[in-house]
């Protein structure tokens, strides 16, 4: 490929004059390190694309003297499209542009030898990399059903991560995990590798990293130095330490680095993800020049102000603030519902509303803290007759848990239900194979009978194993004994009964698979949903016309998808639900990364306000049905943190106060910034102009009498007679003289 680009002398402007003063800067700062600190909808893209075409269009560099890193293929693409438009339709194929992956495999297959492989190495998927661990465990005689082979080849992958080999890594804090041979598995894990000639998606900048760091070898590095003249980086603050530490050992060379990204957007720390890569550049590169683009071109004023005051309680941060020119707009609805069903009961209504103001549904958002919370939003637009696209993920009952558990209730009420039956016969794993499977289907079509008639049939003769019958024989009892329960015990008990029993939800919370914690609340989530109906069969019925109202590819659609999916995307109306303590922050991500979890759930809050255009609203409920039980939800200190003068306030949590006013505002005490000796001081007016103060006796319509021991804005924490301590809003109680 010839590396020789000419350009006429008008393109230049054609991409400079659509720039404002700070992306013009960035832009034409070529020389030296750079960090471009692109807050949400500034236009970050335009800026990376507009620089590279400056590059070449200066004379600055040929399109090989050039690096340029994305962290998607997707956003590689995206890359080489705007660029080649930019320069006049050029064929960009060849260039250094792409993912941080796609990059280190072209230079390891130039040097591959140098870490024992051959330049047509293959590359692992997920899949055979477990299949390589538990063959490995298998003959270090390590049970691969208390050791996961999939949370094993995770740790592995968090150590590459970190750039770490097998001889650098500290075992000391997994000591005990594997039986002790996890370090030895590692090793052996990399030889393997070697002896296939194989690498995974963590080795491929691990070992290009090992290259450069071998001063034996120190001549690579320096090839790569005269290489390349510039370095560019999409979304830096999503970078790992192997991403960094690779990037940095290229950039040493003629240190013209430049880094666009966001420190108040990075939000996957759980995989990887090291936020303070962006914080520390100023020390990476002394000299470095910090560029704000501050402007932003998609949301209103209002919005921006409002999602700058959540992140600004972020200390590990560098600081912006963002604004725009459209103007203030609406002010953020916050509404507090009574329960999840009713808060997915508003949101339909206000989508509706909005439909009615000419919104198309492709341009509206619902965006949720964890996967179990689109059950009640699919089940109010299916009934509203809204479309909907969950982005990202499975519908709810489309997911394999949830499959599974409605495949043993099917089979309860329907025992001719042989695709049911099929699906769970094995599920947890009872030693039923496909063999047996096979025999019990050729003897039912060779005498007419389902697979529950066969399994009757062949277990009073001997063509199956003596385990195997007795195994079958048990399976059998217990649905008999389920379906003997369908008329005496309530149906969601009855689920639960079931799932338990057979063992299905003690395989998925005996799992250590990271995303087995969420099956759980699925299925959770699933029992808790059969309550409004009155028997297992309606709503049996009710599934089947859910699942067969398909998505089809024409038409609009509500998008339905987590905070972490809704990144990079933009909405004209967000609906952000669930914001509640426990649920958002997320009190699993608290309890497991204390301060810095919190930091990155408060960096999801900002990243979900600012995906909204025009409006945006915020939900939170009284009473949330979580992990199985009800609980008695607080509104999330995220709310806390709103300006008052950003924010509509209402709430209709409904049964405890019937007919009364209950008003949530954002004046709430942050017991972190202040004295402790304040919080015994604090006082509350509640929406009635009542007065609360520490040691005032009151009553609530379900925890009976307690007494005030701590007051944090609307939200009281009490210490009931009968219940125990809890936390409620002021306006679900009643004060009582002593």
């Amino acid at each position: 490929m010839q590396d020789v680009v000419t350009f006429t002398q008008s393109e230049p402007a054609s991409y400079m004059e659509t720039l404002n003063s700070e992306q013009r800067n960035a832009v034409e700062t070529l020389e030296g390190s750079v960090l471009v600190l692109a807050g949400a909808g500034t236009g970050k893209t335009r800026v990376l694309t507009a620089r590279l075409a400056h590059l070449l269009n200066t004379g600055h560099a040929y399109p090989s003297q050039i690096l340029s890193v994305t962290f998607t293929n997707k956003a590689a693409q995206e890359m080489k499209e705007r660029v080649s438009n930019l320069l006049g339709g050029i064929p960009v194929d060849g260039w250094w542009l792409g993912t941080f992956h796609s990059l280190a495999a072209r230079m390891l297959r130039n040097h591959a030898d140098l870490v024992g492989l051959s330049s047509n190495f293959t590359i692992l998927d997920p899949d055979d990399q477990i299949r390589l661990l538990k063959q490995l465990m298998e003959l270090n005689n390590i049970d691969h059903k208390k050791w996961i082979p999939k949370v094993l080849i995770n740790i592995i992958d968090r150590w590459k991560d970190r750039a770490l080999t097998p001889d650098q890594v500290n075992y000391k804090n997994v000591s005990e995990i594997a039986d002790g041979k996890l370090k030895l598995l590692y090793h052996q894990y990399q030889e393997r590798l070697r002896s296939i000639n194989a690498c995974d998606f963590g080795d491929l900048l691990l070992h290009i990293i090992t290259i450069f760091k071998n001063p034996e070898h120190k001549e690579i590095l320096e090839e790569y130095h005269r290489r390349f003249k510039y370095i560019l980086v999409d979304e830096y603050q999503d970078t790992n330490v192997a991403q960094y530490l690779w990037l940095r050992l290229l950039a040493q060379g003629s240190n013209n680095i430049c880094c666009v990204g966001d420190d108040d957007q990075s939000i996957y720390g759980w995989r990887g993800a090291e936020v303070g890569n962006i914080l520390k550049f100023e020390q990476d590169f002394p000299d470095a020049k910090i560029i704000r683009l501050e402007q932003n071109y998609r949301s209103t004023n209002i919005i921006l102000r409002a999602a700058g005051a959540i992140i600004a309680n972020n200390t590990e941060r560098l600081g912006k603030e963002l604004w725009s020119e459209a103007g203030d707009g609406e002010k953020i609805a916050v509404h507090g519902l009574w329960d999840g069903e009713a808060e997915a009961r508003w949101i339909g209504e206000e989508i509706e509303q909005l439909q009615r103001k000419q919104y198309s549904l492709n341009e509206i958002a619902v965006l949720v803290r964890a996967g179990f919370q689109t059950r009640e939003f699919e089940e109010r637009f299916i009934k509203l007759g809204l479309s909907y696209k969950v982005i990202g993920g499975q519908r709810f009952y489309e997911r394999k848990e949830i499959r599974d558990a409605l495949a043993y209730l099917r089979f309860v009420v329907q025992p001719a239900d042989d695709l049911a039956l099929e699906r769970i016969i094995n599920l947890p794993k009872r030693g039923i194979g496909s063999a047996t499977i096979n025999t019990l289907y050729a003897y039912g079509r060779s005498h007419g009978i389902n697979l529950y008639d066969s399994i009757m049939d062949l277990t009073q003769t001997d063509e199956l194993r003596a385990k195997v019958k007795g195994t079958l024989m048990k399976l059998i009892d217990d649905f008999a004994r389920w379906r003997s329960l369908v008329d005496t015990m309530k149906h969601s008990e009855l689920a639960a009964f079931i799932l338990d029993e057979s063992g299905y939800m003690k395989m998925w919370q005996s799992d250590k698979a990271p995303d087995s914690p969420g099956r759980v609340e699925n299925l959770k989530e699933l029992i808790s949903g059969m309550e409004s109906y009155d028997s297992l069969a309606e709503f049996l019925e009710h599934v089947a016309l859910v699942l067969e109202n398909h998505d089809n590819s024409e038409g609009e659609f509500i998008s339905l998808m987590t905070l972490h999916g809704s990144k990079g995307l933009e909405f004209n109306a967000v609906f952000l639900s669930g914001w509640e303590e426990g649920l958002f922050p997320s009190q699993r991500t608290m309890d497991e990364n204390g301060i810095k979890g919190l930091e990155e759930e408060r960096r999801l809050a900002y990243v979900g306000l600012t995906r909204a255009r025009k409006r945006a609203y915020i939900s939170y409920v009284a009473n949330r049905r979580m992990y199985g039980s009800w609980i008695n939800a607080v509104p999330s200190r995220f709310i806390d943190e709103l300006p008052k003068e950003c924010i509509k306030s209402s709430a209709n949590t409904g049964l405890y106060n019937a007919g009364r006013s209950s008003h949530w505002d954002s004046s709430g005490f942050k017991p972190q910034k202040k004295p402790k000796c304040q919080i015994y001081e604090r006082k509350v007016i509640n929406s009635e102009g009542t007065i609360f103060s520490r040691g005032d006796r009151i009553f609530h319509d379900k925890f009976g009498y307690g007494v005030i021991t701590n007051i944090d804005g609307h939200k009281l924490d009490i210490n009931f007679e009968h219940s125990g301590h809890k936390r409620v809003m002021d306006s679900f109680v009643e004060k009582k003289l002593s």
